[in-house]
């Protein structure tokens, strides 16, 4: 089937926080089982994680939604008429790399978000988001991208993949340090943004983060800007997840992570550059930094050539 471009039409945003915390506290299923909140942390930890969903985190939502099995070395989520579910890591992180294989809701997911994110708390709150906007059998999932700093969001890039990400598990990862944001898709970069705190952007520098995976009806604004709804006759969706790696900064007393996983070019040599140029020219679907409609009075400044990663 022809693929629904999305590069036509001018996109109408909820903000990815939004619209998590509308959907967790509009449905009675979400009584959370681990309590959010702010913390001071006088230093940190550096640490290297094999991951383990027993051990390394808690459940988020949905009780028996989350199945972990293997002795925790995999698990799945499920959505059903009533109720998502989700996962929190036990630790909050400053800078690192985390690697998580995931495969996604089968045949018709149309309405159905599944998120694999890293997320602080508050109004000023930092967050780099991985979602998979559910699509109607045969139609492409969308992989959606988006960076907060400092309370501030916006920073949309959508793809469509180049293989079936239901049929097997595929390593999704978000590699963040200092200096830039990687994102990356079976070890091929899709998206770096550059640290440019110098010319006034918000980075996410300075809160720790919690790792989150969920699955949940977001069919009032994931498919088709909500043109799709949720088929719930098709329940339960149900999504895997398995070998989560992350080789990361714990917040702790009397350690610092500032230098840790240090390096603007960390990640990015020269084959790295030349897939990730590759993936560019024909996967994204949508990218703020080219949206004229939008920013009809002119694009935000790191969407400037002189302040973008430059692959050539």
């Amino acid at each position: 089937m022809k693929p629904f471009l999305l590069l036509n039409k001018p996109m109408v945003f909820l903000k990815t926080y939004e619209r998590k915390q509308i959907r967790m506290v509009s449905s009675s299923c979400y009584g959370f089982h681990f309590l959010l909140s702010l913390s001071i942390f006088l230093g940190f930890s550096t640490i290297v994680l094999g991951g383990n969903f027993n051990t390394d985190f808690d459940n988020l939502f949905g009780d028996e939604r989350v199945n972990i099995m293997n002795y925790g070395n995999s698990m799945t989520l499920t959505l059903d008429e009533y109720c998502g579910s989700g996962i929190v890591s036990k630790n909050e992180y400053l800078y690192g790399r985390f690697d998580m294989d995931i495969k996604l809701v089968p045949g018709n997911s149309a309405g159905t978000v599944t998120a694999y994110y890293l997320s602080s708390v508050g109004a000023q709150h930092d967050e780099i988001d991985i979602e998979f906007l559910g699509n109607l059998t045969g139609e492409p999932y969308l992989l959606s991208t988006n960076v907060y700093a400092d309370g501030v969001g916006g920073r949309e890039v959508q793809f469509y993949l180049w293989f079936d990400p239901t049929e097997d598990y595929h390593t999704y990862s978000i590699d963040w340090n200092p200096e830039r944001i990687i994102i990356l898709v079976d070890d091929n970069p899709i998206r770096v943004m550059l640290n440019r705190q110098s010319i006034g952007v918000p980075f996410p520098t300075k809160r720790p983060m919690r790792i989150y995976s969920t699955l949940w009806n977001g069919d009032s604004w994931a498919t088709r800007w909500g043109e799709v709804k949720i088929d719930l006759s098709n329940a339960p969706f149900i999504a895997g997840f398995k070998n989560f790696k992350a080789n990361a900064c714990i917040a702790k007393q009397g350690k610092n992570c500032l230098g840790f996983n240090a390096g603007k070019n960390r990640g990015l040599g020269i084959e790295s550059k030349t897939k990730m140029k590759k993936i560019l020219s024909k996967w994204v679907v949508y990218d703020y930094c080219s949206d004229l409609r939008r920013y009809a009075h002119g694009l935000p400044y790191e969407c400037r050539k002189e302040n973008i990663l430059q692959l050539d």
